[in-house]
Formats: C-alpha cells, sequence, structure tokens
C-alpha cells in the first residue's frame, strides 16, 4: 500500500498542472487530479505602454515548473513555456533603466523588468543565456543589428534586452514562421513580437495553455509584471519565431 501512496505522490509532483493519473490497486482505482490548465525608454527595449489589458476568463492554474516539465520529458518549447508561466508568479517593477551587469549571466534586479527580462529569464531558466548569444552574434554581425541607439559596438549590458535586436536574432538564428490567424500554428516556446498602436516593440513568449477564444496564452510584460494572457492577435505581428528550431 505504501509503494501506492508513494507512486501517487511522484505522479501528483511530476504532473499537477491538470494531468489526470489512475493508481490501480486492489478494488476501484484511485483517482488523482491535479489543477485544471487553466526614457530612454524607448532607447532601452523600444516599448513601454501604461495600456490596460482585458480581463481573461480562463480556468486558472499553478505554473508548471522547469524542472517538472524536463522530468517529465517535455521538449524545450514545452520546458521555455513552463519557464514562462514561471515568471508569472513574481511581481516585478516595470523599470526600463539602463543597468551595468555581470557578462555571462548577468541581469538587472529580480524584482524590475521589462517585457524583453521576460523573454532572457524564461530562456535562462531553461537552459539558454541569450545575453551571451545575442553579444556574440552582434560581434560577428553587428552590421545586421538595428543602429537605432548610435552605438559603434555591441553592448551586453543591453543589447540582448531591445526588442528590435531580439527579433533580427531569432530570425538569423532560429526558425521564422508565419504571423498566422490559426492558433494550431503556435507551439509552447515560440516567440512572439508586436508593433503596438504607438509604434513601439513588444514581446512574448507563447504556452500551451489555451484561453476560451481557443488561442494559446502568451506571457509578457506591458507594465503590470508577466502576465499569461489571451493577447496572440491583439496587436499587429511583427515576428513569428521557433528558438533553438
Amino acid at each position: 500500500m505504501r509503494s501506492v501512496y508513494a507512486a501517487a505522490a511522484v505522479l501528483v509532483a511530476a504532473f499537477g498542472a491538470g494531468v489526470v493519473a489512475f493508481v490501480v490497486r486492489s478494488g476501484p482505482p484511485v483517482i488523482i487530479m491535479g489543477p485544471l490548465p487553466r526614457r530612454r525608454a524607448p532607447a532601452l527595449h523600444e516599448h513601454g505602454t501604461g495600456e490596460s489589458l482585458p480581463a481573461l476568463h480562463a480556468a486558472p492554474a499553478g505554473p508548471v515548473s522547469p524542472a517538472v516539465a524536463e522530468a517529465s520529458g517535455a521538449s524545450f518549447g514545452e520546458r521555455l513555456a513552463a519557464a514562462a508561466l514561471e515568471r508569472t508568479r513574481h511581481r516585478v517593477k516595470y523599470d526600463p533603466s539602463y543597468r551595468v551587469m555581470p557578462y555571462p549571466g548577468g541581469d538587472v534586479p529580480a524584482g524590475t523588468g521589462v517585457c524583453t527580462d521576460v523573454i532572457v529569464r524564461s530562456y535562462r531558466a531553461a537552459g539558454i543565456d541569450l545575453q551571451v548569444r545575442v553579444h556574440e552574434d552582434m560581434k560577428r554581425n553587428f552590421g545586421a543589428y538595428p543602429k537605432t541607439w548610435g552605438l559603434r559596438a555591441p553592448d551586453p549590458n543591453i543589447d540582448h534586452r531591445r526588442v528590435p535586436n531580439l527579433h533580427v536574432f531569432f530570425a538569423r538564428n532560429g526558425k521564422t514562421l508565419p504571423a498566422a490567424r490559426d492558433p494550431a500554428g503556435y507551439a509552447p516556446g515560440d516567440v512572439v513580437t508586436w508593433k503596438l498602436p504607438r509604434g513601439l516593440s513588444h514581446i512574448g513568449i507563447v504556452t500551451g495553455r489555451m484561453a476560451n477564444s481557443g488561442r494559446p496564452l502568451v506571457v509578457h510584460n506591458i507594465g503590470a509584471g508577466p502576465k499569461a494572457k489571451d493577447i496572440l492577435h491583439k496587436w499587429r505581428m511583427t515576428g513569428h519565431f521557433r528558438y533553438p528550431e
């Protein structure tokens, strides 16, 4: 009997984000169910707005940790989506300030950040340091990146925190996918970029959780901290990427 309950505990730990598991013993099966899925500011990241977003009417659920996702044999995209969902547990003050940081592994203070920091922190939790990868690609191909900020050389303190730079990096090094209206064209871990109404750029990570609209929720930070929202087609999409392919 103890071995049955031990196995059940493992199943709950590994599949706590909405998976139903059956443990068979003598007599009726035991059903274990987890929760259902439920300025220069523009010079920093080319995004910033206090626009409020509509409330999402979707079943609540706790984010799956990247460690649990990896233990369950998830793909990289699924682990990245899990890392992005985990970011929604953090309280983050929107702060576009330029910060000097270590290299590699540098970050702004944990309680601050912008839309790009959601991407950088999620990728880092999944095992990829975009600070390093963007910087190395810019060193080799500086001419391919925007000159919006008047830089004459790469800057590892800020380059990976700018949406236009991430857009170029993902386009150069990942798979560029159509900006399709069909939700079936998006997979967990895909990165999408938009152009906001005021001409600023924005970025988010697609998850495997679905809104009542049938679209996947996207984790982003538009000023109120990391949130999972039904915003896939809220603004004009300028990029849809899968990195690594």
